[in-house]
């Protein structure tokens, strides 16, 4: 049986490594460096879950949610926020731009299995 595919979406190399060594036993983990990076490897690849950054350039991680969000081709696939940004204000935000879940950083590899388990 193939793995699952997540894309991780993050400018941070660090983050992208912790999350590919965390998921990278179960799942085929995928990297982009930015928000235009992830919304075309959403389409080409079509992986079954997403996390995405915020703070990142190229568009940041909401321009990036809805434009994944708004594709029919990628709009089904669960898109979480990963960011260290926890104010409500966001979250909120993150929400209505279509994310499907919201986790701050630091994380442990529970948290990020228990958010993909909760969506595939």
């Amino acid at each position: 049986m193939d793995k699952k595919i997540i894309l991780i979406a993050d400018d941070e190399p660090g983050v992208r490594a912790a999350v590919k060594r965390m998921l990278g036993d179960e799942y085929t983990v995928l990297e982009a460096a930015g928000g235009q990076e992830a919304v075309n490897i959403a389409r080409e690849q079509k992986p079954d879950f997403i996390f995405m950054d915020i703070m990142m350039p190229d568009p940041n991680g909401y321009a990036a949610c809805v434009a994944i969000k708004h594709d029919e081709a990628t709009k089904g696939i669960p898109v979480v926020m990963l960011t260290a940004i926890g104010h409500n204000p966001h979250r909120e935000f993150a929400q209505a731009v279509g994310a499907d879940g919201y986790i701050t950083k630091p994380f442990t590899r529970e948290t990020l299995l228990e958010e993909v388990r909760r969506r595939m």
